[in-house]
């Protein structure tokens, strides 16, 4: 009786074991899809769509966590296509939005007035940020709001620009905010304040620290490294480590970014942090073993490693994966930058595309790719080669970038489906594995 019992029990939980997707880059901030039970390859006619729901524009990608989906958007009767390096100004609402994840049913939402004077103006960048029973968003114009996730209700908002005494980046706020303990760490802007650490329950500021001429677009991320914990902040003048805890500067070491591109989290791996940005600007750093301390070991090395415009790379067992700015996805050797190979086929052509673009998720021994075409790409990524195992196109690309139509969206990956939005509609995608 007993044997049975436990059967039971495990079965149920094998069929409820999932993952929800509460923040940019999923649960551990790191790309990485841990569910089971996906799909090895598309069925005739391509996955099944769950439901679509229909949506304004934006880059923000969708978070979904606790039954719900999140997402924020930008509704406007204008015409918002500008120049890449131009500001104009638009007038519209930004929304955030609570979906049933089941059904793509709206729960709640919550709009406000808008006036956009960034490039690509589309909407916003960020992804919601679930942390238990709240969700934080950030909008491109610097609008920070926490919410009661179930209600919709606001505990606290900030309008980082005013606070801050700053404006917005050319291509507005677009660095993810980060939770760590108590703390939500967001970039701000300003004299001393390029990052804050404010209290996530009540807003109040806890720490301020760095600055710099331009903010830059790159999320702060926390290491282990030197017997600390240390928080990277990365911007088009330099990159830093401060205490997490009190936000004190433990070393920086400069960089220079041609354009205020600094889009990339850095990367911390084998020891080596590496950073890196447009116009193949790269920096590896040797961080120290016993305390917090930096070494540059290569700076801006022509055809070295990968300069990412959109897309974040990622480091595995020595080696470097990502999406060069002339949209090429490279392999390099970790430590030293030497490229192994370059691929053209996740964005399904024979020549590369200026910034061209695909999200990359691991999942087990293969990656999980969705490029800007609106294509689902399964593939295994080694340090021989490119090896593509499948596609499906599951969504039309809205946007406009360099005279071609794209989708610059990171999906959600959860519960054995994938959660995608363009600038019309946000859908959801089976992805499970069938009996």
């Amino acid at each position: 009786m007993r044997l049975c019992t436990l059967l039971l029990v495990l079965l149920s939980s094998a069929n409820l074991f999932a993952d929800d997707w509460p923040s940019w880059m999923g649960p551990e901030r790191d790309n990485v899809w841990r569910e089971e039970g996906i799909m090895e390859q598309f069925p005739e006619g391509g996955p099944q769509v769950v439901w679509r729901q229909k949506i304004a524009g934006g880059y923000a990608g969708p978070a979904v966590a606790n039954g719900r989906v999140y997402l924020t958007d930008y509704a406007t009767e204008a015409d918002v296509k500008v120049d890449n390096f131009a500001r104009k100004t638009f007038t519209g609402s930004e929304r955030v939005l609570c979906l049933d994840e089941a059904s793509g049913s709206i729960l709640w939402k919550h709009e406000y007035p808008v006036t956009y004077g960034i490039s690509y103006p589309a909407g916003p960048r960020c992804t919601p940020t679930v942390d238990g029973d709240y969700v934080y968003t950030l909008g491109a114009e610097g609008n920070l709001i926490c919410f009661k996730a179930d209600s919709g209700d606001i505990v606290w908002q900030k309008d980082l620009p005013t606070r801050y005494k700053t404006e917005s980046a050319l291509w507005g706020y677009a660095s993810h905010p980060l939770i760590d303990g108590n703390r939500l760490v967001v970039l701000a802007g300003g004299k001393g304040s390029h990052a804050v650490a404010l209290d996530k329950r009540t807003g109040e500021e806890i720490w301020r620290t760095q600055e710099s001429l331009q903010r830059g677009y790159s999320p702060p991320s926390i290491i282990e490294a030197g017997g600390v914990r240390q928080l990277i902040l990365f911007h088009p003048e330099g990159v830093a480590s401060v205490n997490p805890e009190t936000g004190k500067t433990y070393w920086t070491e400069d960089y220079l970014a041609d354009n205020g591109s600094v889009i990339m989290t850095p990367i911390y791996h084998q020891g080596l942090l590496y950073c890196a940005g447009y116009s193949n600007k790269n920096l590896m750093l040797e961080l120290g073993k016993s305390s917090p301390t930096a070494t540059a070991l290569w700076r801006d090395e022509p055809k070295t490693a990968i300069s990412p415009v959109n897309i974040q790379p990622f480091a595995e067992d020595g080696t470097l994966y990502g999406f060069d700015q002339g949209g090429e996805l490279i392999a390099a050797e970790f430590k030293t930058g030497k490229r192994l190979w370059k691929a053209n086929q996740p964005l399904g052509v024979t020549r590369r595309i200026q910034t061209g673009s695909a999200f990359i998720v691991r999942n087990g021994d293969r990656v999980w790719m969705f490029n800007e075409m609106g294509e689902l790409v399964i593939a295994k990524l080694s340090p021989d080669g490119y090896e593509e195992i499948d596609r499906a196109k599951v969504i039309e690309p809205t946007g406009s970038a360099f005279g071609r139509k794209v989708v610059w969206s990171a999906p959600a990956w959860a519960n054995k489906r994938v959660y995608i939005r363009n600038d019309e509609e946000c859908i959801c995608v089976d992805l499970a594995a069938t009996e």
